[in-house]
């Protein structure tokens, strides 16, 4: 093996290529940013589109749409790239996200706006998922740390930009542009990936398991509908709710009995044998679950108590997110020149349950200054977990399962997030209403009936004695739902201490040339490399 001749991807690895990986990077990155920056800035235009198109009744369902394909796609999308090739899997990803774009901008009503958004959402499906997948092929575990920093600075900026970006075509150009603005970045990373990124092709000989992917899909959709509408559309006890709950778990119970059956299963189940990978699904569970509850509620009460401007409502984010980026940065290029992992998943939990805890003790008189510290000790968590979950997973696997082992990590992530969100949400709105009618008696009840979330409009028009008992109650919630969070972020410590550190595949940059022949066939034997040549 050691005498094979290497492959165009070994090749760029070995430095033969430089320039062709900064390309390929560049554009992952671009795609990376699309999936991201997508609903940011769709939900800024969002009341410009409602003005225009109707259709109040059915608004949700353009982000509920986009979020069900999208979940329900990520698993299909890691297995064809493992069957087929991960480089035509990706291209074809974005085509679809890029057609779906283009639909989406020239919609004539609601109805074909939600219909279009599936289609937008079944590509980004395969946007993050092959991003990550192929960077586990170009680059070994070991390497890849360095590019942590270009990842998490890519989420960061997406999630500050997204408002702004949004507000600023929408109000120039118009709510379409909203969605047209993806096509020439889209095109940018389409033509850079077909020319640049060279992979080795593969040809499947088994079927795809399309009973499986159905049992998935059902399966994920019910999961999210249930977090979507819970407590909002539907109370969390009402026969829509149940029912759904049931046919969910009933899928999800076919599905693991359907893998262990299938020739080519969706999601191969002895990838969960590894101890690393199934503590990093879960590890990633609770991130997304902690994160996207904290993006939702922290813009809330800067907003509601500390008055902050919603108009640049990502840059509030920013003391968060800056630490994030710095400490994904730092830990990458520690574990890179290590090749010592442990501690960051360590680190990670205890300062998310530390940022989790200071931001539970906000109340009316926090300062800006205060609040910014609390949110930079959570982002310093975010920081040491987000990609090493990821980076750690793909160690844990075969070559020939990067795919499938990316898919399901960013699963677990996205369903994370969807029940953070509703859990966090009743818990907060529950709260909410409970402190306006300890209040403010009747009319603080009356305020909140509809949402326990009121716009920067609807707050500067209430009576000073309410918007006090408003802002009290907002502190109330976030208090219950940070609380909740550090409570669970407790599973993501437990579970970070039980990590093996496992050797990252790769030599490190002392070892780069002393590994020798002896050490290349070790790597090769144990990462599948052989399939790939």
């Amino acid at each position: 093996m050691a005498d094979a001749p290497k492959s165009e991807t070994e090749a760029g690895l070995a430095g033969e290529q430089p320039r062709s990986v900064r390309v390929v990077l560049l554009a992952l990155m671009i795609a990376m940013m699309l999936a991201m920056l997508d609903n940011m800035i769709v939900g800024t235009a969002m009341p410009t589109i409602v003005g225009e198109l109707g259709g109040l009744q059915h608004l949700s369902w353009v982000v509920t749409a986009y979020t069900l394909a999208t979940a329900a796609a990520t698993p299909l999308w890691g297995k064809l790239g493992d069957m087929y090739g991960r480089k035509g899997a990706f291209m074809t990803s974005i085509v679809i996200f890029l057609a779906g774009s283009a639909l989406s901008g020239m919609a004539q009503n609601m109805g074909e706006l939600i219909g279009f958004r599936a289609i937008q959402g079944l590509g980004a499906g395969g946007l993050m998922v092959g991003v990550m997948a192929i960077i586990g092929d170009l680059i070994p575990p070991r390497e890849r740390g360095k590019y942590q920093g270009m990842m998490a600075g890519v989420m960061a900026l997406a999630m500050i930009g997204g408002p702004l970006v949004g507000g600023t075509i929408t109000d120039n150009w118009g709510w379409r542009w909203a969605f047209y603005i993806n096509l020439p970045l889209g095109a940018v990373a389409l033509v850079a990936v077909s020319a640049v990124l060279h992979l080795p092709k593969k040809r499947a000989q088994a079927r795809v398991d399309y009973l499986g992917a159905g049992l998935l899909t059902l399966g994920i959709s019910s999961i999210v509908l249930v977090t979507t509408w819970g407590g909002t559309e539907y109370a969390w006890t009402s026969a829509r709710i149940m029912e759904l709950i049931a046919i969910g778990v009933a899928a999800l119970v076919g599905f693991v009995f359907w893998q262990t059956k299938a020739a080519e299963p969706i999601v191969p189940l002895h990838i969960f044998r590894s101890r690393n990978f199934s503590l990093m699904s879960l590890i990633g569970f609770v991130t997304g679950f902690v994160m996207f509850g904290a993006v939702l509620f922290l813009p809330l009460y800067q907003q509601s108590v500390q008055g902050a401007s919603a108009t640049n409502s990502g840059l509030l984010l920013l003391p968060m997110l800056g630490a994030m980026m710095v400490v994904s940065l730092i830990a990458g290029r520690v574990t890179t020149n290590s090749g010592r992992y442990k501690v960051f998943p360590i680190a990670g939990g205890v300062l998310m349950i530390a940022g989790l805890y200071l931001l539970s003790r906000m109340d009316t008189e926090t300062t800006r200054l205060t609040s910014g510290l609390y949110m930079a000790v959570l982002g310093a968590g975010m920081g040491c977990l987000m990609q090493i979950t990821m980076l750690v997973a793909q160690n844990s696997v075969e070559m020939k399962d990067m795919g499938v082992a990316s898919s399901s990590t960013t699963l677990f992530r996205t369903l994370g997030s969807s029940f953070g969100v509703a859990i966090m949400g009743a818990l907060f709105n529950n709260r909410v209403q409970d402190v306006m009618a300890e209040r403010a008696g009747a009319l603080g009840s009356k305020m909140t009936e509809q949402s326990a979330q009121l716009d920067a409009k609807s707050l500067e028009k209430l009576p000073a004695v309410a918007r006090e008992a408003y802002q009290h109650a907002v502190s109330a919630g976030t208090h219950s739902a940070f609380l909740l969070g550090a409570v669970v972020g407790i599973v993501a410590l437990v579970a970070a201490v039980f990590v093996k550190e496992v050797p990252l595949k790769g030599a490190g940059p002392a070892k780069a040339e002393a590994a020798g022949e002896e050490g290349a066939s070790d790597a090769a034997a144990r990462t599948g490399v052989a399939e790939a040549v």
